[in-house]
């Protein structure tokens, strides 16, 4: 009751020094409160609290009102749960950016590898059994080309330190260090244009790292949704395209068999 007796300053319960200099709508903390011309105001760490005692006229409103930021959602689910889907209605009605994490961290690696990497993107491992039989002059060629292109492979995949540990979270889903999701994720925040856009990020934070992450760095999303769908609904959407993906293997793999028999007769001919 006696809080709510308080005047409150012009940014509420929100930091106001967070506000000015990172555009982010911080909460206060009691511990952390100041008055300043009888008004309260509660900041996010007592180093923030010290800079507006110092300069308080640098962070308080003059001739008109302060300006909040554009809204920052980020929308968490299971994979498959439709997070990209509902992402991209929200943003087109909201005018405000969509990103796909994961997406984007295969955008970055992309010119190098060449192809999409991860679990949802490998292929089966080929048989051993559609090796062809060759004549030894096809086969010294074919060994030949086939080691020209790798050298040639290794030298155009040759990675940074931040695009392996990229890679490594892609495949492995080893945690993105600090440093690497500083070069990536800060801009979201601090940047034009999503700075004054605001933006729907799609698929972060994953891990509690990321979520301790985003509070180390001061970095709070206004709306943080989760999307929880069922077991059965999963697998509706997902089994099928992973089914077609399948039998077109399988029907790549008897078309094969095919070639390799038909070769063999004509060998024996």
């Amino acid at each position: 009751t006696k809080e709510k007796k308080r005047h409150m300053g012009d940014t509420k319960h929100f930091c106001p020094v967070s506000l000015k200099e990172n555009f982010v709508l911080y909460p206060g903390l009691h511990e952390h409160a100041a008055k300043y011309q009888e008004k309260f105001y509660y900041f996010s760490t007592s180093e923030y609290r010290d800079k507006f005692l110092k300069n308080p006229e640098e962070y308080v409103a003059h001739n008109e009102p302060i300006h909040a930021p554009p809204l920052r959602v980020c929308l968490l689910g299971t994979h498959g749960a439709g997070k990209t889907t509902c992402a991209r209605q929200i943003a087109n009605k909201l005018g405000i950016f969509h990103i796909q994490f994961e997406e984007y961290l295969q955008e970055l690696i992309l010119p190098k590898t060449k192809e999409k990497v991860g679990p949802h993107f490998d292929e089966e491992p080929e048989d051993d059994d559609k090796t062809p039989i060759l004549s030894q002059e096809l086969e010294d060629s074919s060994q030949t080309m086939a080691k020209t292109e790798t050298e040639k492979s290794k030298q155009e995949v040759e990675l940074t330190d931040e695009e392996e540990a990229i890679k490594a979270n892609l495949m492995d889903n080893k945690a993105l260090p600090p440093e690497v999701l500083d070069n990536i994720v800060l801009d979201w925040w601090r940047k034009e244009p999503f700075r004054s856009t605001g933006f729907i990020l799609d698929g972060f934070p994953r891990t509690l790292d990321e979520a301790q992450y985003l509070s180390e760095r001061g970095l709070c999303p206004d709306v943080a949704v989760y999307i929880q769908v069922e077991e059965s609904d999963i697998l509706d959407r997902l089994f099928p395209p992973r089914l077609k993906k399948w039998k077109e293997r399988q029907y790549k793999k008897m078309q094969n068999k095919k070639k390799l028999k038909d070769l063999k007769a004509k060998i024996r001919v």
